[in-house]
């Protein structure tokens, strides 16, 4: 059995459902993001583990023992909210120490478990403060404080980072990854943002309409997603439609590519897993090419997107900046390994 264990839990509202048989099983010390877009059930999900809410239907399971009764004061879960919840009219310390007190930890272990809180979120020094006086990032420390303070036995993290500007959620990121694997504490995390989820988290389960599409380690997820919604929603795609040529093989924008394709599918590849050559240039072993005319380029950073268009469509094509981009107008040949297709059903409108 798993430390902890999610199976078939299900939640709905009237006639819908935001939660439809939900099952999850995470080791001691793991991190596992839930991700997907908003509706998909993530938070719910979160919440019933928290006993913020109740499920209609399954079971939940902590270190051997069923919690789905429990009510949320015995679950020993630290909660980050997307808003931090913190209480203005408390000081930063005191704030920290709500939960201990609930639980009425005496005075000098509330003292010595705050203290040690702040120095681990970096917040030594400011326990006075009020939480009006911080900035954005340093409300986001107290309120992981206050989750980590009651030593929990799962560290809930519901969309924590989402109120950041990017500089700073890019660097919270990478510190709270710190901080979970130094305390070895296994951890929860609600995201829809799939860099967060990707550079966070041991593995990712991303959600679907209520349930859950696909789990794995970030390579699985990105490299090989099990279904259409996952290769459109985590990283980007160019989505190919797949014809017939006259000689029945598939193709697309009426030239042939070599994969299996039933009727009424599209061709996945990653926009940097593609590369752009002369249109003279033949085709190497084990290779996939579609040729057409270059649109344009855009400098991006540590990029170049070329968008290139053909008979039936356009395709994006990333390019390290440091080359030099094709001409726009002139014809090119597209190329990528056939291993790096991924064929998909169309889904009815």
């Amino acid at each position: 059995m798993s430390y902890l264990e999610l199976s078939g839990l299900q939640k709905r509202y009237g006639n819908s459902v935001a939660v439809d048989d939900v099952s999850l099983a995470v080791e001691q010390g793991e991190s596992v993001a839930l991700l997907g877009p908003s509706g998909c059930g993530k938070t719910t999900t979160l919440r019933m583990l928290a006993g913020l809410i109740e499920p209609n239907r399954g079971t939940m399971t902590l270190d051997g023992s069923e919690i789905t009764q429990l009510p949320a004061h015995k679950r020993n879960m630290g909660y980050v909210f997307q808003s931090y919840a913190l209480f203005p009219h408390l000081s930063v310390a005191r704030n920290i120490a709500f939960g201990l007190e609930e639980r009425g930890v005496g005075r000098a272990e509330i003292a010595k478990r705050v203290e040690e809180a702040l120095a681990l979120v970096r917040l030594a020094g400011m326990e006075q403060r009020r939480p009006k006086e911080l900035s954005g990032g340093q409300q986001q420390r107290v309120a992981l404080a206050r989750a980590l303070v009651i030593q929990p036995s799962v560290l809930l993290l519901d969309e924590s980072l989402s109120n950041l500007d990017a500089k700073l959620r890019d660097a919270m990121r990478h510190e709270i990854r710190s901080i979970q694997r130094s305390l070895g504490i296994t951890t929860l995390f609600v995201t829809h943002d799939q860099v967060e989820a990707l550079t966070m988290c041991d593995r990712i389960a991303v959600m679907h309409r209520g349930r859950i599409a696909q789990i794995g380690s970030a390579e699985d997820i990105y490299e090989r997603p099990a279904t259409r919604f996952v290769a459109e929603f985590v990283g980007r795609a160019n989505v190919l439609p797949i014809q017939r040529d006259a000689q029945g093989r598939a193709a697309v924008w009426g030239q042939a590519v070599p994969v299996e394709a039933a009727a009424n599918a599209d061709l996945f590849v990653r926009p940097q897993r593609m590369r752009i050559v002369p249109a003279s240039e033949p085709t190497g072993d084990g290779m996939a090419r579609l040729t057409g005319r270059v649109l344009r380029s855009v400098f991006v950073g540590d990029h170049v997107e070329v968008l290139v268009e053909g008979a039936g469509g356009q395709l994006t094509v990333e390019m390290p900046s440091g080359m030099a981009a094709p001409t726009e107008g002139g014809e090119v040949a597209v190329v990528w390994p056939r291993a790096e297709s991924r064929v998909f059903a169309r889904e009815a409108p």
